[in-house]
């Protein structure tokens, strides 16, 4: 009998009053999912998300009653979260689905646990543990398929992507993480629906696509989305995985966390205005887009990375150095991490003092100053500032 540590939720607080409210001694709540799934691969555990056979009002109720905190996160779908400890958790009645059109389904409730792990994606996605004993529950061979290191559609695959369009990207996604290699069976079925992907929101696609980028090593996953039409439907500029995995082992060498905009841009033309392109249609907010149009401007890194970073940002200008392969970038990654962007110890009052006239010209000298201040290293003396401007003046 598969068991896994149930210390890995019981430690948390306020959870055995949670649990209580659950009804989780009577066996009416397990905990589902990712949580099972990563403790019994000994990965950490971060949310924990229960499925129950309460109807979401009974839980609201015995929240309540308990004294805990309960948000109607998703009633028509069985969703509440509760709050227990200031931690949230996503509490689903036991459901079934009873019509879908690839972007929302129907569900009915439901008691009996096989149903609800019938309508679930993948197998390592369907186990159900006892909260108290750990005792794990697998009703389509999902730990046989963990311990396989193999990510594998409940059923029918194209059945199940008709069900939800967004299963294509969630195949890949968690094969990159979780699979040796993508299932045959399931490659073809999204590689036959992968139009199917142009009717989702934008909102959606990006997500999974970043959550994929994320991956220890998602290049020969992106490489089979690419080789299988795939990454055409949504991102057709994506058809060079060669800078990725140049990308991927720059980051090994200097030890870099992934991060899945540098990945992008690696997967991208240097071309900005096409990158801001690309930011739009994914729906990146402002701060993304100018990252990934800064990332894939062309230029090399000065002798200085901080030059860079000055005008772009530390987290820039270090993964400029990757995309590059900049062999400095070791050495580089953390001094650009803690790096606070200096302000110029001159302003244009100093320069009238110095001689200059007021007019145009003081701002055209003052952005010439800060250009000399910056190839000089950004000396903080102010006396080694006035004498860059006096310099400055006297070449006219």
């Amino acid at each position: 009998m598969t068991r896994v540590d149930p210390a890995l939720w019981l430690a948390r607080p306020r959870m055995e009053r949670l649990l209580g409210a659950l009804a989780a001694a009577e066996g009416a709540t397990r905990v589902v999912g990712g949580a099972v799934r990563d403790a019994l691969l000994g990965l950490p555990v971060a949310d924990i998300d229960f499925a129950t056979r309460l109807v979401p009002d009974e839980v609201m109720a015995r929240l309540a009653e308990a004294g805990l905190k309960a948000v109607p996160t998703g009633l028509s779908h069985g969703t509440v979260t509760a709050v227990a400890g200031g931690i949230g958790y996503q509490v689903t009645t036991l459901r079934r689905d009873v019509g879908t059109d690839g972007r929302h389904a129907r569900v009915v409730f439901t008691r009996a646990w096989e149903e609800d792990a019938a309508r679930r994606d993948f197998t390592i996605n369907a186990l159900y543990a006892d909260p108290l004993s750990g005792e794990v529950t697998d009703f389509f061979g999902g730990t046989g398929d963990l311990a396989a290191r193999r990510v594998r559609f409940i059923g029918d695959p194209l059945l199940r992507i008709a069900e939800d369009h967004l299963r294509i990207l969630r195949f890949f996604r968690f094969s990159a993480r979780y699979a040796d290699r993508l299932d045959p069976e399931g490659l073809a079925a999204c590689a036959a629906r992968a139009n199917d992907l142009k009717a989702l929101s934008r909102e959606r696609v990006r997500d999974e696509l970043l959550k994929l980028l994320e991956a220890p090593d998602p290049a020969p996953t992106v490489e089979a989305m690419v080789a299988h039409g795939v990454m055409a439907a949504f991102l057709p500029e994506a058809a060079d995985v060669a800078r990725l995995r140049a990308l991927l082992a720059a980051e090994r060498r200097a030890g870099a966390r992934p991060a899945a905009l540098r990945r992008l841009a690696a997967l991208l033309p240097e071309t900005p205005a096409l990158a801001a392109e690309v930011a739009a249609r994914l729906r990146l907010s402002n701060a993304e887009k100018a990252r990934l149009v800064a990332l894939t401007t062309p230029g090399a890194v000065p002798e200085d990375p901080r030059a860079l970073a000055y005008r772009a940002g530390g987290a820039v200008a270090a993964d400029r150095m990757l995309l590059l392969g900049d062999a400095r970038a070791a050495r580089w990654l953390e001094p650009l991490a803690a790096w606070e962007r200096p302000s110029l110890p001159l302003t244009g009052k100093d320069l009238i003092a110095l001689g200059l006239p007021p007019g145009p010209e003081v701002s055209r000298t003052l952005a010439e100053v800060e250009r000399d201040w910056i190839a000089a290293g950004f000396p903080e003396d102010r006396e080694a500032v006035l004498a860059l401007a006096r310099h400055r003046l006297e070449q006219g």
